[in-house]
């Protein structure tokens, strides 16, 4: 098990933003961990959210951000609150001597906020993890330890998602119900277009997208070749760098079987790690290798599943960070990743743009 503080107390925890995700994710998950982690409180906007979902793990409940980094109880802080406000709480977590700040991803809107966070870090010296939960899955961990100079060697990286309706995921593991209806998109309008797909690249492909710059050494030469909306949500974006080609392919649909997988070839190498659905407590990643073994054909081996997902991973990533026993990822690693993944969507839109130039040309 992780390691306890001092006299075996367990770490308060204080969640930022009491929504879906902190409702169907992190409370099942510190629940499984409550030898080294207890949440302590929750706040949201909205009191009475606050208040029921605050109700369900025995914590104190507040509207004010101030009264949970105030609270002597809470020494880890996750940020679960929308986008636009993820920075200023990330700092503020900080200066507020926490010893350790979980933050949903993306950690920052753009560069100079997450340059920002990296130097509040820096001069507090309090942690910051962001939320990719598969780079925290043991099967990830596993693969990572095992795949040798493979990462040197692919020449292409496949992200693939297939989900039902995250509603459905929400549905199932939410009593509160939170979400606005929103009416039927206009996909003639190449800015709902662009929309869509910044939002799958920021809001769904970001979960993979540190996973592929681990085997992309020149990750910051990337360009798009192809980017097309799949209704009602997803993509299909098509990218290269000097010495990669990179697939992104996700779509929500009622189909009967979710899938979500990370692949990476070389010529004699392949990699294939499947997660485990979004908002299902279940079980690791599995990690399959398959190596050409000439004479004797393909050698696989798996390793996984494992006992805990990425989500219990991060939590318990965390508690070591807080108490000392690991030391933080580099906030480059963060901000490569953030940028890596603001770029794509950058030069996916731009993509899209020009795509509609060509055919509003070829109206005129």
């Amino acid at each position: 098990m992780s390691s306890h503080t001092d006299a075996g107390r367990t770490l308060g925890v204080g969640i930022l933003g009491a929504g879906p995700v902190t409702q169907a994710i992190h409370l099942p998950s510190l629940a499984r961990l409550g030898d080294i982690l207890t949440v302590r409180h929750i706040m949201d906007v909205d009191p009475a959210v606050a208040e029921s979902v605050a109700a369900r793990v025995g914590a104190t409940h507040s509207t004010s951000i101030d009264a949970l980094l105030g609270d002597p109880d809470v020494e880890i802080v996750a940020i679960c609150s929308p986008h636009q406000f993820h920075a200023e709480q990330v700092i503020a977590a900080c200066r507020a001597g926490k010893k350790a700040v979980l933050c949903e991803k993306p950690f920052a809107m753009n560069a100079e906020e997450a340059a920002q966070i990296s130097a509040v870090s820096a001069e507090t010296g309090v942690p910051i993890i962001v939320g990719a939960m598969h780079t925290f899955d043991p099967g990830w961990l596993a693969a990572s330890d095992n795949w040798g100079d493979l990462p040197e060697n692919v020449h292409t990286i496949r992200s693939s998602i297939v989900l039902p309706p995250n509603a459905r995921f929400e549905d199932f593991a939410t009593e509160i119900i939170t979400r606005p209806a929103s009416g039927a998109p206009d996909y003639t309008d190449p800015e709902v277009i662009k929309g869509a797909l910044r939002g799958g690249v920021m809001g769904l492909a970001i979960h993979d997208l540190p996973l592929i710059r681990r085997f992309t050494p020149d990750f910051k030469d990337i360009e798009v070749l192809e980017a097309r909306h799949v209704r009602p949500f997803g993509y299909v974006i098509s990218l290269r760098t000097p010495t990669r080609t990179i697939e992104l392919r996700a779509a929500m649909n009622n189909t009967w079987k979710p899938e979500w997988s990370f692949e990476a070839f070389s010529d004699d190498a392949a990699l294939r790690i499947d997660f485990t659905p979004s908002y299902v407590q279940a079980g690791s990643a599995v990690a399959t290798f398959s190596k050409s073994g000439g004479t004797t054909g393909a050698v696989t081996t798996s390793l996984g599943p494992f006992e805990h997902n990425g989500y219990e991973g991060e939590w318990r990533e965390l508690a070591a960070l807080a108490t000392g026993t690991k030391q933080p990822p580099s906030a480059q690693t963060l901000i490569d990743d953030l940028t890596f993944a603001l770029d794509i969507a950058d030069a996916t839109v731009a993509n899209v743009e020009s795509q509609h130039a060509v055919a509003e040309g070829a109206h005129a």
